[in-house]
């Protein structure tokens, strides 16, 4: 018998994104002791001869096209149910992100959909039984926003003395950050520990940042002044181009057809973050995960230097462009 065949399969849904390799390159990596992976990857994606799944063949990964293209919540309880249905499948692992409308008494000001829609299914799931031994088992690693070269983390302006300018809307908020790199390990991690993460919710970040704290440890690692300035909500987002902010958050919408728009959706979010509604125990997540990174090793490791640059599907496919308005960025 070969060693694959022995070996584990693990079916990634989502595979070519951030989140998706991330999780592959872990579930790939040899084990604490040097041995081979236990496990082989299937990988659903919409576009197999696409740049990041033919990478991924090479790598001997199985890439099977398909996708799920039903409302977020709908399609997270249906993908349990059908495989609650298959005798093999033993362990069933849901990406989750805090239901932050709940967290926030349903205060519509946190109608994030992206997280919301993620939060209901692990409210869902959380319900639903859990068996060891020859049943299905679920787990869900919850994370948060990630520490990439892009996105929130994209400093909007460097003054003409140099000074790098960080701007946002968190007021004093510390944001849970997560590296793709840690968020790789509990992956992983969940699949080698079945028992312990049966029926459990692994609420994970890789640190609390405030953005005082990212400037300077931007100034520490790459020797460059560097200044936080606070922004309410509205003045962020007029940062960028309303035209484009107008458009669906979700990429398979069409403008105008009354779907969330990328203002309305990324203003939630933004107040969500603003105002701490997401809870994150990192003396239980370093307790388990002692390597986990911090914002300072990250930026280190990553050779950051403030420069844009983004890992996330949406954005490299062109379809998450909210159009920078450097005038405005200018004056920060």
């Amino acid at each position: 018998m070969s060693s694959q065949s022995q070996s584990k399969l693990i079916l990634v849904i989502g595979a070519t994104g951030a989140q998706g390799r991330a999780v592959i390159d872990a579930l790939l990596a040899p084990d604490a002791s040097g041995h081979p992976s236990p496990y082989t990857v299937r990988a659903l994606t919409r576009d197999p001869s696409s740049t990041f799944a033919q990478e991924l063949t090479k790598r001997g990964v199985e890439c099977v096209k398909g996708s799920f293209t039903d409302y977020a919540a709908y399609a997270g309880m249906r993908i349990y149910e059908v495989t609650k249905r298959v005798p093999s499948l033993r362990h069933y692992v849901w990406s989750n992100i805090r239901y932050v409308l709940k967290n926030g008494n349903f205060n519509p000001d946190y109608a994030a959909d992206h997280m919301n829609a993620k939060g209901r299914v692990g409210e869902w799931l959380s319900v639903q039984p859990s068996e060891l031994g020859d049943g299905l088992t679920w787990s869900q690693v919850t994370t948060g926003p990630y520490m990439i070269k892009g996105g929130i983390f994209n400093p909007l302006n460097v003054r003409e003395d140099g000074t790098v300018v960080f701007a946002a809307p968190f007021g004093d908020a510390h944001v849970p950050l997560i590296a793709l790199e840690d968020l790789g390990w509990w992956a992983r991690y969940t699949f080698d520990h079945r028992t312990e993460t049966s029926g459990k919710e692994l609420n994970i970040a890789s640190e609390l940042v405030h953005w005082d704290d990212l400037a300077r440890t931007f100034t520490k690692v790459t020797g460059r002044p560097a200044v936080y300035v606070r922004l309410t909500v509205d003045e962020f987002l007029a940062v960028f181009d309303e035209e484009k902010m107008a458009g669906p958050i979700a990429s398979d919408k069409k403008r105008g057809d009354g779907s969330k728009t990328m203002r309305e959706n990324f203003k939630a979010f933004y107040q969500v973050l603003r105002d701490d509604i997401v809870d994150k125990d990192m003396e239980w997540v370093r307790s388990v995960h002692p390597g986990t990174y911090t914002l300072e090793r990250w930026m280190r490791e990553t050779n950051y230097t403030g420069q844009a640059a983004s890992v996330l599907k949406n954005t490299l496919d062109g379809k998450m462009d909210r159009g920078l308005r450097a005038e405005v960025a200018a004056q920060l």
